[in-house]
């Protein structure tokens, strides 16, 4: 039996989602983009971000298949794939009413809508949209429609790799491992581990006797977790705070991940090891302490924003600035005196491509606001002996164009956790005030 052939007709999010999303589809699928699609694309081309790149590169794949053929019939996407036609609306307006022809995801619908009643395949086209309520529409008219997920790194939320797990061990085994004696995990019995997961040891004859151990590979004995007295000051909090500093205390770890609610410490403990690290007289110290996060203006681009770069920056860095005097003291002449020698670098990720850092320990935080592909542009900038921190809340994305599955912080905790020079620790426990614990708990 000959598989039916489907249409799908792409919404203006999933072209500024993924720029490469027309070769997404099987060789029985054409793909109909409505004329208004190219105009949404070309108001973003300018803008300095992924949203930006990716309408830049969708608009340069349409203009190598119009090199190819005429749009309006249809062109072939590639060898084994559908056909791509570009079709504009110019009939009646079937849809009801109360869809308002001057928002543009509207006309977009109804251009969709005329062209499938027109060639009589309204059963057979499917609007492909990363806009909730545009689907939600689709229902209301008659029309199928279906998310774009290939950006999508895992099913849920709740099976993000959390860094931690716990399993059941003979007690003779824990008194031996705390006795200094090296204790090897059996693959057979405890399979699946990743790199740096840190593993509690939980006594089978004793729930109450339990040991904090990391796991490097089935071939090297677990290392003991013995809490620090403190980090610049900053002393460990909780168990995920004693496995955020193991691993961020760490030079042989070049990469590491720290997700958390607000309030978790995530960051002010990424901080202190940076600060311990840099301005230290340690011979292997760190020359510099970079920190950045994404300017995620809700509408409106940082340039919009009067001054200098350093005094737009101030409402996005402000945080970080806030954080960093608390670690030092409130000492600002101290803080303003690292600053202007270039020691303590705050600064936008807008400029971070084409860079080469090296010899520097950086803090990349708000790093859930972030797609793949900024995630993959920055950590390829890090350089020779340069460790790189990347922390977040996948509960509180701004970015509307990634969710809590597909951001790029998700993408490096999944992508990472196979390799050694790599660890993440999902912090669990709010330490910021009592206030601040129940409100991410309850609101």
């Amino acid at each position: 039996m000959t598989k039916k052939r489907i249409t799908y007709a792409l919404d203006t999010s999933v072209l500024l989602t993924n720029a490469s999303c027309i070769y997404s589809f099987g060789s029985k699928s054409d793909i109909v983009l409505p004329i208004k699609v190219l105009e949404e694309i070309d108001k973003h081309k300018k803008r300095q971000d992924s949203v930006g790149m990716n309408a830049r590169l969708a608009i340069k794949s349409l203009d190598e298949l119009r090199e190819k053929g005429d749009l309006r019939q249809g062109v072939q996407i590639a060898e084994g794939k559908g056909n791509l036609i570009v079709v504009y609306d110019t009939g009646e307006l079937a849809l009801p009413k109360e869809l308002s022809q001057e928002i543009a995801d509207h006309q977009i619908l109804q251009t969709i809508y005329n062209y499938a009643r027109k060639i009589n395949i309204l059963d057979d086209i499917v609007v492909v949209s990363r806009d909730i309520n545009m689907r939600v529409v689709c229902q209301c008219v008659g029309m199928k429609s279906a998310d774009f997920d290939t950006e999508k790194i895992v099913s849920s939320e709740e099976e993000v790799f959390h860094g931690f797990s716990e399993i059941l061990m003979d007690d003779e085994l824990i008194d031996r491992f705390y006795a200094g004696e090296d204790i090897y995990i059996d693959k057979e019995l405890y399979p699946d581990h990743k790199c740096n997961e840190f593993l509690m040891l939980i006594s089978s004859s004793n729930d109450k006797k339990t040991a904090l151990s990391r796991f490097a590979d089935y071939e090297t004995p677990l290392k003991k977790i013995v809490k620090r007295d403190s980090v610049w000051g900053l002393q460990p909090r909780n168990k995920e705070q004693s496995f955020a500093f193991d691993l961020l205390m760490d030079k042989n770890i070049k990469v590491v991940s720290l997700i958390g609610r607000a309030g978790s410490g995530k960051t002010l403990c990424a901080l202190a090891a940076g600060l311990q690290q840099t301005l230290s007289n340690d011979e292997d110290a760190y020359s510099r302490l970079i920190i950045s996060r994404p300017v995620q203006p809700l509408g409106k681009d940082i340039g919009f924003l009067p001054g200098t770069l350093e005094e737009k920056m101030i409402p996005w860095l402000s945080p970080i600035q806030d954080n960093l005097q608390f670690l030092m003291g409130n000492d600002k002449e101290m803080f303003q005196e690292y600053m202007d020698k270039g020691i303590i670098e705050v600064e936008a990720l807008t400029f971070i491509r084409g860079r080469s850092i090296a010899n520097a320990y950086i803090i990349i935080d708000e790093a859930q606001n972030l797609t793949r592909h900024e995630i993959k542009t920055i950590i390829t900038r890090v350089g020779d002996n340069t460790k790189i921190i990347l922390t977040g809340d996948v509960e509180q994305i701004d970015n509307v164009y990634i969710n809590e599955t597909s951001n790029g912080l998700v993408h490096a905790v999944e992508k990472f956790k196979e390799y050694q020079i790599s660890g993440h620790i999902t912090l669990k426990k709010g330490e910021r005030s009592e206030v601040a614990s129940l409100a991410a708990k309850v609101l």
